[in-house]
């Protein structure tokens, strides 16, 4: 009862977020001015046509209505700069399938490297092994991901040659061709959620080995490899856990920098671009803005509740 309650609750401040956001960029948006219809030539018809049904020359709480009476049907509008006279809906799904690629080679090759050096590093505690992961670590988290992204393609393109400098998507998000050509943007999308894993894992794992109970379990007769395996691990697990479903639940969120990087044309380019056209595409910008806020506020509530189903000693949104 506590934890639907507790559901409940956050996705209606999930759904009050939401709406006090879009709003917030609907009105901005507006206030920018139109392009001049007569910019459009043979497309002018067709643009004039959308901006009517979208109330472009009504007061701005109709064409506040008329957006959400739109946009609940998938109907955001109509590209104005960067794909004039498409439906920006199709278009934003044509592009989705290269960001879910990107985003699912990379956790294949992230999460399961950053567990492991996370392990190794909490039993090799304070050895040699544990300083070099350690320091790493540190100096992965404190650069920034699109340093890796020009030394990924400084090596692998211009001095080994064995890669693109840029990604091949004539055959598809998820092809053979595809694949290879954005090996550079899988591996520097992985730095920082490798490091990322590695640091919590160790953490937990150390704190977790170094408890009363696990003195318990060996005193028992347990091996300390039967501690860690049937104790240790399952309970630092707990918080890391949760984050592995927030990788996932973020699959389609994409990378704004490293897809402008390596030309992947997924939807964090297509937001990169929709900005910085001259003039924004104002369409896009709304639908990619709701998309990605709606992702971030999704995985915050998954993440949250899957504690409680992780470890049913957690009770969420009890007293």
């Amino acid at each position: 009862m506590y934890l639907f309650k507790y559901i409940m609750k956050r996705i209606a401040l999930m759904l009050m977020t939401f709406l006090v956001i879009i709003t917030l960029c609907f009105v901005f948006i507006k206030l920018l001015p139109n392009i001049p219809v007569d910019q459009f030539g043979k497309d002018m018809a067709l643009i004039m046509q959308r901006r009517e049904l979208l109330g472009y020359n009504l007061p701005i709480i109709q064409q506040y209505y008329r957006f959400w009476k739109y946009a609940l049907k998938g109907y955001f509008g109509t590209s104005e700069v960067l794909y004039i006279g498409q439906d920006v809906w199709k278009v934003f799904v044509s592009k989705l399938p290269f960001t879910v690629a990107l985003n699912i080679y990379s956790i294949i090759l992230s999460i399961p490297l950053g567990l492991i050096l996370g392990i190794i590093a909490a039993l090799k505690k304070n050895t040699w092994i544990d300083h070099v992961i350690s320091t790493g670590v540190m100096v992965v988290v404190s650069v920034p991901s699109f340093v890796y992204a020009f030394l990924v393609q400084y090596i692998l393109y211009f001095k080994l040659g064995w890669s693109s400098a840029t990604m091949d998507a004539t055959q598809g998000a998820f092809s053979w061709v595809g694949f290879k050509s954005m090996i550079p943007a899988i591996l520097s999308m992985s730095f920082g959620t490798i490091a990322g894993f590695a640091r919590y894992t160790r953490a937990e794992l150390t704190e977790v080995l170094t408890s009363e109970f696990m003195l318990l379990a060996r005193t028992k007769g347990l091996t300390k490899a039967q501690a860690t395996v049937r104790h240790a691990m399952r309970n630092s697990m707990v918080p890391i856990f949760p984050m592995i479903l927030g990788e996932f639940i973020s699959i389609m969120s994409g990378s704004l920098i490293i897809e402008q990087m390596f030309s992947i044309p997924g939807v964090g380019k297509l937001y990169v671009n929709s900005i910085q056209a001259s003039p924004p595409d104002y369409n896009f910008f709304m639908l990619l803005s709701a998309f990605y806020t709606l992702i971030g506020l999704a995985a915050g509530i998954v993440i949250d509740i899957s504690y409680s189903i992780i470890d049913p000693r957690i009770r969420m949104g009890a007293k």
